[in-house]
This record gives structure tokens, sequence and C-alpha cells, in this order.
């Protein structure tokens, strides 16, 4: 009798067979396909996050001093993720900064000739005489009329005809 013939051979791998797929990170280079992973988005939210509030400090005089203040934070926090390579918006995260800072001086500056202007309208005597007049309803009411008498008379504009 004659012997079976030989297995077949599948190339020149030992045992006639192909070695078994390798495992993940298995490759050469550890990457399949020999791409590193996609790169992880920018961290850009705090910059936009600064301008944002910075517009909006702009458009309010009392809040814009506590708003100007937060976008400043925002802007510096922004700064800081884009010299650590975390994002990539350096140039929003100054411009939250810058008009952070523009809406605090803004807003101190309309405060401050508000107070001035209720000052020169008489607005401290109004109030000593509301002061004074306690719980009076008819005294507070002749405190109101002279406020607003003062008022009228120091925005009021007289005009004289042309002959």
């Amino acid at each position: 009798m004659s012997e079976p013939p030989p297995p077949p051979q599948y190339g020149a791998y030992p045992g006639g067979y192909p070695p078994p797929p390798p495992q993940y990170g298995g490759y050469p280079g550890g990457y399949p396909g020999g791409y590193p992973p996609p790169a992880s988005a920018p961290k850009n939210g705090l910059g936009v996050a600064s301008l944002v509030v910075a517009i909006i400090a702009l458009f309010t005089v009392f809040g814009g001093i506590i708003l100007g203040v937060v976008a400043v934070i925002l802007g510096f926090l922004g700064r800081g993720r884009v010299k650590r390579g975390e994002a990539t918006n350096g140039g929003i995260a100054i411009a939250g900064i810058v008009l952070g800072v523009l809406s605090i001086l803004v807003s101190v500056a309309a405060i401050a000739i508000a107070v001035w202007g209720f000052n020169e309208v008489g607005g401290t005597d109004y109030v000593d005489c509301v002061t004074r007049a306690g719980s009076d309803q008819q005294a507070v009411q002749e405190c109101a009329d002279e406020f607003s008498r003062r008022v009228e008379d120091q925005f009021s504009i007289t005009v004289t005809p042309t002959p």
C-alpha cells in the first residue's frame, strides 16, 4: 500500500499554517494602520466664555463691574490653557480680558457720574428730608415735590424767541 499524501503547505510557515493575528496594540509602531489616535479637541470654552461675559458686561452699568471681573478671570484662565497647549483661542481670551477691564472702567465712570448728578440736583437734601419726615406721608410728599422741582429747574431749557 502506498502512503497518504503530505498535508498541503500554506506558504513558508512552520507547521503549514499562518500565525494567529496579533492582539490590539501589538501592531508594529503600536497603532493599527500605523496612525496615532486622534488628538483631543482644544478646550476653548473659557476664552469664549470670557468674551461673551465681557460683551454682556459692557451693556450693564451696575452688573458691569461684577461681570467684568468674571470676564477677566475667565480670560486669564483661558490664556493659561493656550500657554499649556490645551486651547487655540488666545486672541479671544485676550479680547475677553480687555473688554472685561473696559467694562469695569465704564461701569465705575457711569456710577460716579450718577452719584455726582444725584448730588448736583440735591439728592442728599432729598434723602435728609425723607429721613426727617419719618412716617409722615404728607412730609415725605413735600420732600418729593421739592426734589422734583429742583430736578426740573436743573434740567430745564429756556428757549427765547429771536426777533
